[in-house]
């Protein structure tokens, strides 16, 4: 994944065989500690949500993340060996947890520039990802509001939590919207983005 200062991206990435990678609440919990470790040193988080069988972060990338480490066999940026130490690290905990082996998580971790309308052909794509994010627990069925679910970042923005791994005041910024006024529940998406898998 390369990736340049002063964009926003998608990542996402989905279970192998499209099963469960988040089995207990703590392991929710254990996640969101090694994205702490692994992620946010690189980049700045501006939402992300955490569902059963998959992960969705939309991330800002700023000069952090556009370094390269050199000092491996292959250089590989910072943020996309960040991401694999945070899938093989989770991997690893959850395999002993479940008493498995092998992959838990797809190979390839999925990275969208959302930053660019003339890649996507729609302006304000950023924004629509920033929505369609937090509403993935309601539409899946999860939940009936977007505030009932404790694993994204829509609690944090909605003045529910005092959470830390979103930069919150960025994320407001440059989404362009004073983002605590606006009833996410109630925002209709772009099919286009209801198919991402």
């Amino acid at each position: 994944m390369d990736f340049f200062a002063g964009n926003i991206y998608h990542i996402y990435n989905r279970g192998n065989d499209k099963q469960t990678i988040f089995f207990k609440e703590d392991n929710y919990i254990y996640f969101l500690a090694k994205v702490r470790k692994y992620i946010i040193p690189h980049c700045d988080i501006l939402a992300y949500v955490l569902m059963p069988n998959h992960f969705h972060f939309l991330i800002h990338a700023d000069e952090r993340t556009e370094r390269s480490l050199a000092e491996l066999q292959i250089p590989r940026n910072v943020l996309s060996e960040g991401m694999r130490l945070l899938l093989s690290a989770y991997t690893k905990g959850i395999n002993k947890q479940e008493n498995r082996t092998g992959n838990l998580i797809q190979q390839n971790t999925k990275s969208k520039c959302v930053s660019d309308a003339t890649k996507l052909n729609e302006e304000g794509y950023a924004t629509t990802c920033f929505y369609y994010i937090h509403q993935n627990p309601v539409k899946a069925g999860l939940v009936n509001r977007m505030e009932e679910w404790h694993y994204s970042s829509y609690r944090d923005y909605a003045g529910l939590r005092n959470g830390t791994l979103c930069n919150k005041e960025l994320g407001q910024q440059m989404m362009g919207m004073p983002l605590l006024d606006i009833d996410y529940n109630k925002i209709i998406l772009p099919d286009a983005l209801s198919n991402i898998w």
